[in-house]
């Protein structure tokens, strides 16, 4: 199994390329895990409290059970992958069934920030995009997607998504086989590691 890690800071456009990877292959035998959905339990907290909850630190990730989850798949078992709802803050009761793959594409702020995990990725990517351009993209995608309003963006931004990019998240950079610059176009690092993908399918 072909373990292809993408991080970068917020709106980067970490889905995006793994999206574009899967959509050119074209293929049922790659994987899509987003690290949203391994965020914390939360359940137990009220609503203003999850609120208020800081996602841009580490310890907002289940490392334990995404861990356990990525080496169920290269066991060749399936996994019951956590769904989390960006209006609740916190975990849904379904659960989406992933099935072992060639290729698994991890895409989150921390892909690159646990050992263990960096250990099972034979690709390590890191997505940078100017500060301004994320924002910009946030904004946007916050507000279509996920129903928030501007200055809740704005002060989350502000309190947490900023400065833990700074303290936790660019410093994984020095991990990355590929470092992919995300301003305008990327297409030869998509086709560069669609082209690695395609080879890893062929002889799997």
């Amino acid at each position: 199994m072909l373990i292809i890690a993408i991080a970068g800071g917020t709106a980067s456009g970490k889905t995006t390329i793994a999206k574009n990877i899967i959509e050119i292959l074209n293929s049922n035998k790659v994987s899509l895990i987003s690290m949203d959905s391994y965020y914390v339990d939360l359940s137990h907290l009220s609503f203003e409290e999850r609120k208020k909850f800081n996602f841009d630190h580490p310890n907002s990730i289940d490392w334990d059970l995404l861990y356990t989850h990525l080496d169920s798949l290269i066991s060749g078992k399936p996994i019951k992958k956590p769904i989390y709802s960006f209006t609740e803050y916190t975990r849904k009761e379904e659960f989406e069934l992933v099935y072992p793959n060639s290729v698994v594409i991890l895409e989150g702020l921390f892909a690159l920030y646990d050992e263990r995990i960096r250990r099972m990725s034979k690709i390590k990517i890191f997505v940078e995009a100017p500060d301004d351009i994320r924002l910009i993209r946030r904004i946007y995608r916050d507000i279509k997607e996920r129903g928030r309003d501007i200055d809740d963006i704005i002060e989350q931004y502000v309190n947490f998504v900023r400065p833990m990019y700074v303290e936790f998240i660019e410093p994984t950079k020095k991990y990355a086989d590929i470092i992919i610059q995300n301003e305008k176009n990327f297409k030869a690092a998509i086709e560069l590691l669609t082209a690695l993908a395609e080879r890893h399918i062929i002889w799997t």
